[in-house]
Order: structure tokens, then C-alpha cells, then sequence
């Protein structure tokens, strides 16, 4: 029983530190609430978000090559979002200079905090997997992306997808680090539980202003449930962008251990 509760405080505290972005990003939304700006809030936040990217940078928490990725995932969430917010799926109230389409471009840093989380974890988790398949993995998170922006005009595939994903990871294994001993976990199983994770920070976003979905307008309400399984989806598209970044270094499967010797 020590041995499991050290281990699940030492889980606990990299996951700490796998989303100190993350934190640095609702700090900032929680204190723009109560502090007096001299700018539009949107706009500081926006300048907030790139001095806390460049901070990490300079002092090593993040490698050059991390801040790349993580800008990567900045530019696909703000395509996602001036899509999504025109149509009217959620909406950013506040004004501000730097809004385009109705969606400040802060916004690609909420999205940045979902890639830098997965960046982390995969160096300080020491993550790989097993029985990966990645071109057709690939293939499922592209489809729903492009699901979740056209799901308006063409006809919502989202539970064929949602089949198709569990399909394509049957059999997929994330191996990582915890105190010095190795655990595994089902790749669709890591999907499920970040999902959840995110719906909840999607929660506390919302609470704080970050955005507002239409029956948020008038009071805070608890975000859709239906959400979760959303970015249970949606996040197969950032592992597939930071898996194809760790292959290229030769990080990304678990090397076959060779099986003991009898005597």
C-alpha cells in the first residue's frame, strides 16, 4: 500500500508539471477577471500567452523544437475556431483589437495548452507505444477534425468516426515511467481519460470568461456533457502531430524487450 501511494503521488506530481502551460494559461484567465488592464483583456491575454511561451523557452522548459509543435497546434486551433465561432457554436463577448472573425487570437493558446501537455508528458513520462498504427490512425483523427468543421453542411459521421477511431487503436499501447518502473496503458483508454480532463478545464474556461457557449450568455452553466466524448476524439489529433514529431527522433515505439531465459 506505500509502494502504490508513492507511486500515485509521483504520477501526480509529473502530471503537475506536464501542465504548468496549461496553468500558467487559467492563471491568467482568473486574474484578468479582478485585475484592472490598461488594453482589452482578449489582447492582454494575448500578449500574456506569448510572453509565458517565450519564458518557458528561455528557461528550458520547453526545447525550441517543443515551442514549434505547440505553435503548430496554436494556428490548427484557430482555424478550427474561425470556423466554429462564425457559425456560431460558441461565441468570445468581450471586444478587443485583436479579434478576427470574432475570435481573439488568444484563442490558439487554449489549444497550445492541450499540445504542450501531450509534449510533456511524452519527455517526462518517458512515453512510447506499442502496437501503433499510424497511418490509418492518422487518417480517423484527420476525418474527424474535418467532421467537427462540416459536420453543418454534410451529414455528422461522429459515431462511425468515434467506431472507427476504437478500430484503429485496438491493440495500441502508451508504455510510460513512473518512480523508475514501467506501466502500460490502452492508447484508447489515454484518450477517454484526457477527454474527461479537458471537458473539465473547459468547465473551469467558461467559468472564468475564456469563451461562452449559446446557453452560457446570460449565467455560467455546466458545459454539455456530449463534450467530453468531442474532445475524446479530438485529442487523437494531437497525439497523431506529436507521435509523427517523436518518430522523426526516433522516440515514438516501445523497443521489444527480449523475453527471460529459462534454466
Amino acid at each position: 500500500m506505500r509502494f502504490l501511494v508513492t507511486q500515485l503521488l509521483r504520477f501526480a506530481w509529473v502530471e503537475a508539471r506536464c501542465c504548468v502551460f496549461a496553468v500558467a494559461v487559467f492563471g491568467g484567465l482568473a486574474v484578468s477577471r479582478i485585475v484592472p488592464l490598461p488594453i482589452a483583456r482578449y489582447d492582454a491575454l494575448l500578449v500574456y500567452c506569448v510572453l509565458v511561451t517565450a519564458l518557458f523557452w528561455r528557461i528550458g522548459w520547453e526545447t525550441g523544437r517543443e515551442v514549434l509543435v505547440i505553435a503548430g497546434f496554436h494556428l490548427v486551433g484557430l482555424v478550427f475556431e474561425l470556423v466554429k465561432v462564425p457559425l456560431g457554436s460558441w461565441a468570445y463577448p468581450e471586444a478587443a483589437v485583436t479579434k478576427v472573425l470574432g475570435v481573439p487570437l488568444y484563442s490558439g493558446f487554449l489549444y497550445a495548452a492541450v499540445g504542450s501537455y501531450v509534449v510533456a508528458a511524452w519527455r517526462l513520462f518517458d512515453l512510447r507505444v506499442s502496437g501503433y498504427r499510424a497511418v490509418p490512425t492518422a487518417a480517423v483523427a484527420g476525418a474527424i477534425y474535418v467532421n467537427l468543421i462540416t459536420h453543418y453542411w454534410l451529414p455528422d459521421l461522429r459515431w462511425p468516426l468515434a467506431g472507427a477511431l476504437v478500430a484503429v487503436t485496438w491493440g495500441a499501447t502508451v508504455h510510460f515511467t513512473v518512480g523508475g518502473h514501467r506501466y502500460r496503458m490502452p492508447l484508447a483508454l489515454s484518450f477517454v481519460l484526457i477527454g474527461f480532463f479537458l471537458w473539465l478545464a473547459e468547465n473551469i474556461a467558461t467559468f472564468f470568461g475564456a469563451w461562452r457557449y449559446p446557453h452560457q450568455l446570460e449565467a455560467w452553466r455546466v458545459v454539455d456533457p456530449a463534450k467530453f466524448g468531442a474532445w475524446a476524439m479530438l485529442i487523437s489529433v494531437t497525439f497523431v502531430l506529436v507521435a509523427a514529431f517523436h518518430a522523426r527522433a526516433g522516440l515514438l515505439r516501445e523497443p521489444v524487450r527480449p523475453l527471460p531465459a529459462h534454466r
